[in-house]
């Protein structure tokens, strides 16, 4: 689905309408989090997480900390979901076998930095990442009381914040700011804070940006027609032109979208007639069609933290000793 509009609207009569559901969702959440003993794992685990549809940048995030745990000499494990893909799991991916059809987009990214683990109920692939892990990163697990973790980092997305700051379907939130924040050790903001959302909780900031990565010889010919099917299209869009792109037609899609040969037959038709190259993200590429992956260009992004020594001596070395972080 594409995000709807009028969750980042403050004002919205669909919204109010919509919001007793949410409600519902909540207190469906809490009794079921109340009931649950969450598995603990024999090796550390990092939850990467948020409470938004769609995304804040928690693939991007997970990528970051397990290069900084590789270069520690750690051996780090993903597991995760394996959201849009069909396999239920438990079951390591394979890059050489699966695809996102398969697995899903963002566990085959994963999957590229390390080993990955996914399983619809994540504590069944934590128990089988564990034997080879030193340490467990669990993609989009805040939500998960199956799962006790050791750190947990909430990820924002500074430009986008909560939006109306309703539980879904009125709004973006997965849960409540104040349900989520006894669980939360440490924000990573990623960008300016534009509506103050990490300013305003009582949770210490890891400062973050976004960086495009693009070979510099495709700035020889810039005008690009850029398509995604993510949470944020625009954010991807943006992302273009800071890095130098001159995006002169732009597609999106609905989240996790599978394409179709047809639609990048269109897609091509469409930019040969304008002259333009096609490119897209790291995530949608990996759901390109093989034939036509040749054709189009990957704008992908990597995470900088602005103090990587904090978040190594506040978040990391606890973490693997398996303590409380302290990041104030």
């Amino acid at each position: 689905m594409k995000t709807p509009s009028f969750w980042y609207r403050q004002k919205s009569l669909r919204a109010h309408l919509l919001s007793p559901l949410g409600q519902l969702y909540r207190a469906a959440t809490l009794v079921r989090r109340g009931v649950i003993t969450p598995y603990a794992a024999s090796v550390p685990i990092l939850c990467i997480g948020n409470i938004v549809a769609g995304g804040a940048g928690k693939t991007p995030t997970a990528l970051a900390l397990a290069q900084m745990l590789i270069k520690e000499g750690q051996k780090p494990v993903f597991v995760s979901r394996g959201y849009g893909g069909s396999e239920k799991g438990p079951l390591r991916i394979d890059l050489n076998r699966h695809t996102a059809a398969d697995v899903g987009d963002e566990a085959l990214l994963l999957a590229q930095k390390a080993p990955c683990w996914i399983a619809r109920q994540r504590e069944a692939a934590i128990r089988e990442a564990e034997k080879e892990a030193t340490v467990i990163i669990l993609d989009d697990g805040l939500q998960n009381p199956k799962v006790a973790a050791d750190v947990a980092l909430l990820v924002i997305d500074g430009e986008a914040g909560f939006g109306n700051q309703r539980l879904i379907p009125a709004g973006p939130l997965r849960e409540t700011i104040s349900d989520a924040l006894p669980r939360i050790d440490a924000i990573v903001l990623i960008g300016e804070d534009l509506w103050g959302c990490a300013k305003a909780l009582d949770a210490p900031i890891l400062q973050a940006s976004l960086k495009p990565a693009l070979n510099p010889t495709f700035l020889a010919k810039p005008n690009v027609l850029a398509f995604a099917g993510i949470g944020r299209p625009s954010k991807f869009y943006e992302s273009c032109r800071k890095a130098g792109l001159a995006v002169a037609l732009t597609q999106d899609f609905p989240d996790h979208y599978r394409y179709s040969a047809s639609d990048l037959e269109n897609l091509t038709q469409r930019a040969q007639e304008k002259g333009l190259r096609l490119i897209t993200t790291a995530k949608d590429f990996v759901r390109v069609p093989t034939a036509f992956q040749p054709h189009v260009a990957v704008l992908a992004v990597d995470l900088v933290f602005a103090d990587p020594q904090k978040v190594k001596e506040r978040v990391l070395t606890p973490l693997l000793n398996k303590e409380k972080p302290n990041v104030s």
